[in-house]
């Protein structure tokens, strides 16, 4: 068949790995592999803030794709932030069967991951497998609590009966790694903080009059990152308020940023941000406080 690609004058070709390439085509992020060639284009030599000007992403957009980068292990640790570890070894089908002969614990927990996803697992899935056992060091309880948690986020996401694929799993795993999370104390901790995030998604949604259907991905990665930051509902629709003011329709990167700057200033809840942005609600108007005051009195005089 003929090729469907036109040639491009000026061509400047880049070169990506095999593996690279798998990686990015099984993520299914199309952010994270825009990021990935726009570095790779500069050879690196570019900022995170100029990668983002050069795509016209907002910075939640830019912060998102270079997380999923970072949890493909496709991204090199920046000045603040902790190093991320290099590309696991390639483990063949021997060192799967060897592991499985020598440790109980991973025979067990491969297992237990096949009766949980209802499946008998490759010898692909079972490299992933290993690579979070033997490679990140990650204890079998907690690669099993990472799977029932991938288990019910996709359950929550597209129904019941949907399966997480390993390589969803093995990206929640590197995110857990990042953040240290690797024993059943801060499993617990971690997880008890993600469902108070979650159940706060429900009063997002009604702040901004979105109805009680749940969040799109990409909504979702908004209403998360104000919970993170500890807006309260009230200060969401506060914010709502002064977007549909000014844009006269709901802009998620324009309400994004009035939030982003309460919370530099410290502020999150109504009364912080009325008394402390330096805007106070407008005076009502003396024929309104009229019209509110006779129809107080018709309400007393109905009752």
């Amino acid at each position: 068949m003929a090729s469907c690609l036109l040639p491009v004058d000026g061509d400047e070709s880049v070169l990506v790995s095999g593996p690279v390439l798998r990686r990015l085509i099984g993520s299914g992020s199309g952010d994270a592999a825009l990021l990935y060639l726009c570095l790779l284009r500069r050879r690196g030599e570019i900022s995170m803030e100029q990668a983002g000007r050069e795509l016209k992403w907002d910075r939640m957009r830019l912060q998102t794709a270079e997380d999923e980068l970072r949890a493909m292990n496709l991204l090199g640790a920046g000045e603040q932030r902790e190093a991320a570890p290099s590309p696991p070894p390639a483990y063949e089908r021997e060192d799967v069967l060897n592991c499985l002969e020598h440790s109980e614990e991973f025979r067990c927990l491969t297992a237990e991951v096949e009766r949980k996803l209802g499946k008998k697992l490759s010898t692909p899935d079972l490299s992933i497998l290993l690579g979070l056992y033997d490679y990140l060091g990650l204890p079998a309880d907690v690669i099993y609590l990472i799977v029932c948690h991938c288990m019910e986020r996709s359950a929550a996401r597209y129904g019941p009966g949907r399966r997480p694929s390993l390589r969803r799993i093995e990206q929640e795993g590197y995110a857990w790694a990042a953040r240290g999370v690797d024993t059943q104390e801060r499993a617990a901790a971690y997880l008890k903080q993600y469902a108070v995030r979650q159940g706060m998604l429900p009063r997002y949604m009604e702040a901004l009059q979105l109805g009680d259907r749940p969040p799109a991905p990409s909504e979702e990665k908004y209403l998360t990152a104000w919970a993170d930051m500890g807006f309260s509902p009230e200060a969401v629709a506060l914010a709502y308020d002064r977007t549909m003011l000014r844009c006269h329709k709901l802009k998620m990167n324009y309400l994004d940023g009035i939030l982003k700057k309460w919370d530099e200033k410290g502020l999150h809840t109504v009364d912080e941000i009325q008394s402390g942005d330096g805007r106070r609600p407008a005076p009502v108007p003396a024929a309104a406080q009229g019209s509110r005051q006779s129809a107080a009195e018709l309400k007393k005089y109905l009752k």
